[in-house]
């Protein structure tokens, strides 16, 4: 928001965190489509006369009002929208990378800056979460498209080196400032088959190799793009994953 005071009357927007502030109040970390990543102050949403508390969930689409200048306003009014809506809560198994989606959009998005494809981007993917759909390649979709519509976009289609068009019978590595560059001889530790690479660029996971190699080259050109600020949902989900023994394939990018 600029410094001029302003009012925004019932925009589409989602929570992405929320935290307490004093007695009775929240601030919230939302995502609207034509105004972006913003900071609100939701007063009185904790206290028990408050009608708001059920509806102020991450996950469904909401219609906020709300108003103040500088960097964060102040919560006016918030409503659920009219017809068929995500639930408001995440098939169990998804809900982690629903949480993993809203971090990722917390860290890479500017605040105040409009990104309509990134929320679309972001309403799609949950909707196939909630829908029950696989939940490791909507989440690599996610994280491709993601990286694309903020500048970030990965070249699967040609040698960072040469320019030459990738070949499938070759092996790469994919260097996260440069992109992905021929190795010579066979597959060896780090390499990735360009099959699988022009089939990521593609969005094409139906091969389990695919899917895995999509997960190491993400979670690398996410790195990058993060200059070391950590996730916490990465590092949660690894710790659920090695708790239940369950490393391999995981679907949040670790």
């Amino acid at each position: 928001m600029s410094g001029a005071h302003r009012r925004v009357e019932l925009a589409g927007a989602y929570v992405l965190h929320h935290q307490p502030w004093r007695d009775t109040s929240r601030i919230l970390e939302m995502f609207s489509r034509d105004h972006g990543r913003l900071t609100l102050f939701a007063r009185g949403v904790r206290g028990p006369k408050s009608r708001s508390a059920s509806l102020l969930q991450p996950f469904r689409m909401l219609l906020v009002s709300w108003s103040g200048g500088g960097e964060a306003g102040r919560l006016t009014q918030v409503e659920a929208p009219q017809g068929p809506a995500l639930p408001a809560v995440l098939p169990g198994a998804a809900l982690m990378s629903g949480w993993y989606l809203n971090e990722l959009l917390i860290k890479l998005t500017v605040r105040n800056d409009p990104q309509p494809a990134v929320f679309d981007l972001y309403q799609e993917t949950l909707g196939l979460l909630a829908a029950g759909g696989a939940v490791p390649p909507a989440l690599r979709r996610f994280e491709r498209r993601l990286l694309d519509l903020l500048g970030y976009g990965i070249d699967f289609t040609a040698d960072a080196r040469t320019g030459e068009a990738l070949r499938e019978d070759a092996y790469y590595h994919f260097h996260a400032s440069l992109g992905c560059v021929e190795v010579s001889g066979e597959q060896g530790p780090g390499t990735l088959a360009g099959s699988s690479l022009l089939a990521i660029g593609m969005e094409d996971f139906r091969d389990l190799r695919t899917l895995d190699d999509a997960r190491k080259v993400m979670r690398a050109a996410l790195d990058h793009v993060l200059e070391g600020r950590e996730l916490r949902t990465r590092a949660v989900a690894l710790s659920l994953a090695r708790s239940t023994g369950q490393l391999a394939r995981g679907s949040i990018s670790n």
